[in-house]
């Protein structure tokens, strides 16, 4: 457990260049107990990461070299590897290190399902290490916390997935609503599409618009069922498996995810009855803040941190809860959710490097 030692912990990066890497790296370079000490990019090997991101220059890390991705490299010079690398480049890395005896956080999807031929038939792919998902924890730290401190595996949520799971764990876990007819309306930045090149991400393809995409086949989807299934589940386990109607949107905006989620309520409800389901429910958490009743949260007001704030509302009309969840989905919603789970993975308290996270002007 590296939380009794004095040394700081040798972490990695392996894929530094995208979005996700470029926010860890931002994260590391002001932790306490950890230290960048690799870090890979196939484009840019050779050069130092301070000329990469000039931002680290003058503080730790700068002067760390990229590298080939190449797991002996990697694993020598790391006890924990970060895998900010797309879905399926993360699957063969991962078993390399961790047959190295080194740990793992995933930032990409090939360990967030525990079904192979579900992730199979989302993401149109064979899954190569199948005998790895048992052991892979869901590294949402409200519900996972202790199964993620024994973890050497984790696979860190989807960014859309985190608003809505969030979002949703208080109404299902009391057992308030129906788990069928579940709708969920995200919206997210720009950044959640990554960091290379494509023309559907231009500046001119996203300014002064504004587009849903993925109807009914977002990859996340299957990912938000099985996690819902569970939570549902604790209320009673006899619920079948959830479906849910996903619909994410891009907005013309750097970063941040709101989502508005939808369920019929099992019966009748009172605003404040719901207000204090939700209060009760994250009173104890850090990063979750329910909103006074009245009051409706906003992107801007997460920016750079590791809050989820959301607001509960009950239409007495339609006998409808609606929920509003917002995250930044480079932080809370990648990067800086992969950072607690490896201070929980090291021994470390789940907010250690964190507890500041500065707002992203």
């Amino acid at each position: 457990m590296h939380g009794n030692t004095d040394a700081p912990l040798r972490v990695g990066l392996v894929g530094v260049t995208g979005y996700t890497g470029m926010e860890l790296t931002r994260l590391l370079a002001g932790h306490p107990d950890m230290r960048l000490t690799v870090a890979t990019s196939r484009g840019e090997a050779g050069k130092r990461l301070g000329d990469i991101y000039p931002f680290l220059n003058k503080v730790q890390g700068a002067e760390a070299r990229l590298i080939e991705p190449d797991p002996d490299a990697v694993a020598d010079a790391c006890d924990l590897a970060f895998l900010a690398v797309p879905h399926t480049a993360a699957t063969e890395m991962a078993a390399a290190l961790l047959e190295r005896g080194r740990k793992v956080v995933d930032l990409s999807a090939d360990f967030r399902l525990k079904d192979a031929a579900t992730y199979e038939r989302w993401y149109k792919t064979e899954h190569k290490r199948p005998d790895l998902l048992p052991e892979a924890v869901y590294g949402l730290p409200e519900l996972y916390g202790p199964a993620i401190a024994e973890a050497r595996l984790t696979a860190n949520p989807g960014c859309y997935p985190t608003s809505v799971i969030l979002g949703l764990t208080a109404a299902l876990r009391a057992g308030v609503i129906e788990t069928d007819g579940l709708v969920i309306d995200s919206k997210s930045g720009t950044t959640g599409a990554g960091r290379s090149a494509s023309v559907p991400s231009l500046f001119c393809e996203v300014q002064d618009t504004f587009r849903a995409y993925g109807v009914g086949s977002h990859r996340h989807t299957p990912e938000i069922e099985q996690e819902l299934t569970s939570l549902a589940r604790e209320h009673d386990p006899a619920v079948p498996a959830l479906t849910v109607s996903f619909t994410p949107h891009l907005t013309p905006m750097n970063r941040g995810i709101l989502s508005t989620i939808y369920a019929k309520l099992r019966a009748p409800l009172t605003q404040a009855k719901a207000q204090e389901i939700y209060e009760d429910a994250w009173k104890e958490s850090r990063w979750v803040r329910v909103l006074p009743a009245g009051r409706l949260p906003e992107t801007r007001f997460v920016r750079g941190t590791m809050f989820c704030d959301m607001a509960v509302i009950v239409d007495e009309r339609v006998g409808r809860l609606i929920v509003v969840s917002v995250i930044d989905n480079l932080c809370r919603g990648a990067s800086g959710q992969a950072l607690a789970n490896a201070n929980l993975m090291s021994g470390l308290p789940v907010t250690r490097g964190l507890e500041l996270c500065p707002l992203v002007p």
